[in-house]
């Protein structure tokens, strides 16, 4: 049993998949509340399915891009879990699994683009071909600096439609298109560290001015 999980976005996203098909998943409802939420979703999953944490042979994460706090609750959720049970925790890019699912909306004919929001007016950004694999980024820039006409997964497109005019779903990242992506071997698999772009807003204070 895999249980997946991503926290790369406002909201989280669960699942668990048996090896064959995901058998349960669920989202929170409400935006940055991840410390809140992402222990109860566990737990409503494999309630779902009726199993057990000591049921669960791997664990699967998305590692972003994605702000600095919501990554790193899902982050030491997984390494904390994969400890406690002794089982193996992946970590995928979570714009990967957006674009596992956008590649089998568009029917796998044509190349597309993943964009997510980086806030400060920004957006994290990846190209992929018509199977859904990353051929370039991530990167984090201006929408107006990575305009396209290609068609745009994620929120990035809903939120900067001039830039992004070919939005396509999904918005988010599904924990069951993530399960799906590392049971069928679809994307690259890493260790369950954060993958940031750019510094985190919290910085350690500087020493203190010397009083004379």
């Amino acid at each position: 049993m895999l249980l997946a999980f991503d926290t790369a976005t406002p909201y989280v996203t669960v699942a668990l998949h048996d090896g064959e098909s995901v058998v349960a998943e669920a989202r929170s409802e409400a935006r940055m509340k991840h410390g809140e939420h992402l222990a109860p979703l566990i737990e409503g999953v494999l309630r779902d399915a009726g199993v057990v944490r000591q049921d669960l042979t791997a664990l699967a994460v998305g590692t972003g891009p994605g702000p600095f706090t919501g990554l790193r609750v899902g982050l030491v959720t997984a390494r904390t879990l994969a400890m406690v049970l002794e089982v193996p925790a992946y970590g995928v890019c979570s714009l990967d699994a957006i674009a596992l699912e956008a590649a089998e909306g568009l029917r796998f004919t044509t190349d597309f683009v993943v964009a997510t929001d980086a806030r400060r007016k920004e957006v994290y950004l990846a190209a992929y071909d018509e199977q859904g694999t990353r051929v370039s980024g991530p990167v984090v820039d201006k929408p107006e600096a990575v305009a396209t006409d290609l068609p745009v997964a994620g929120e990035g497109a809903v939120l900067y439609p001039d830039w992004f005019s070919r939005a396509i779903g999904p918005a988010l990242p599904s924990a069951g298109w993530l399960a799906r992506a590392v049971v069928e071997e679809r994307v690259e698999l890493t260790d369950p560290e954060p993958r940031y772009l750019r510094r985190p807003d919290a910085a350690v204070p500087s020493a203190p001015k010397r009083v004379s």
